[in-house]
């Protein structure tokens, strides 16, 4: 069982070529998969392998697609202010499947606070409500993207507070008690599961990558029963294995660890 995590941020877009904007870059990495002849497995499923669940054969020769931070640029086209029309990652995965016949799926990994996110939408982005969460039934309903939890408020350095009891901010590693990973884990996925009904959150990935040992070791294994996640995901750069730990594994992140068509196919190649 080798299975690549490629991780694409739509908020990622400085330019229109393949180095500065996630969304050139998958729209050509869908292709350059599909002429390698892998498949795209979703998540869940490899996560399933993973645990035993489903024999390692049904993701074989595959890889699994990731979004983080889950803004509107994942589901709608915008019109860049400067950069002009975006296509978002919805649209990009329906041109692959109406191109190529092939199987799809991604996850989304969203912020999930509404007021953290209202902040980021003028701090991060273009203040034009672009980090709202209309899109995430939908998107749900659709079947192309699973939405999952990438914390409560990401512990970001931009918010005026976060669910960290010292504001410690800009870093998950600083969230390293059972009141902060509750906060920033259960909390989330309670909402998420409210909020989508009768989608029930599993999978959790780290913000900024980042995790410790209290996290990995002690709250997610101890506590699975309260936050029912059954995987977390960081940013060390390999595939997934029978090797790999559970409450971090392993993804490829666009733009730090392949910016080119070349460097791809080194990672689908391991």
């Amino acid at each position: 069982m080798r299975v690549p995590i490629l991780t694409y941020h739509s908020n990622n877009v400085s330019g229109n070529d393949y180095a500065n904007n996630d969304h050139v870059a998958l729209a050509s990495d869908l292709r350059a998969i599909a002429r390698t002849g892998l498949r795209i497995a979703p998540l869940h499923r490899v996560v399933a392998a993973l645990l035993g669940e489903i024999d390692a054969s049904e993701v074989d020769n595959s890889v699994a697609i990731t979004f983080d931070d889950g803004s509107w640029f994942d589901w709608h086209d915008i019109e860049h202010p400067t950069l002009g029309m975006q296509q978002g990652f919805a649209g990009i995965l329906r041109a692959f499947v109406r191109e190529t016949g092939a199987s799809v799926h991604a996850t989304s990994f969203v912020i999930v606070s509404p007021e953290a996110r209202a902040t980021l939408d003028v701090t991060c982005l273009a203040g034009r409500g672009w980090w709202g969460d209309t899109w995430w039934s939908p998107a749900q309903h659709e079947g192309l993207i699973t939405i999952e939890s990438h914390s409560w408020d990401h512990n970001h350095d931009t918010l005026p507070i976060t669910a960290q009891r010292e504001q410690r901010k800009g870093t998950f590693t600083a969230i390293d008690s059972y009141a902060d990973a509750d906060a920033q884990i259960r909390q989330a996925a309670d909402w998420l599961d409210a909020y989508l009904a009768p989608h029930r959150t599993t999978l959790f990935a780290y913000p900024y990558g980042e995790s410790n040992a209290y996290l990995r070791e002690e709250y997610l294994p101890r506590f699975a029963h309260e936050h029912r996640l059954r995987a977390a995901f960081g940013t060390t750069p390999s595939p997934v294995t029978r090797l790999s730990k559970r409450w971090n594994l392993p993804r490829y992140v666009c733009g730090k660890d392949w910016n080119s068509p070349l460097q791809l196919q080194r990672i689908l190649r391991v």
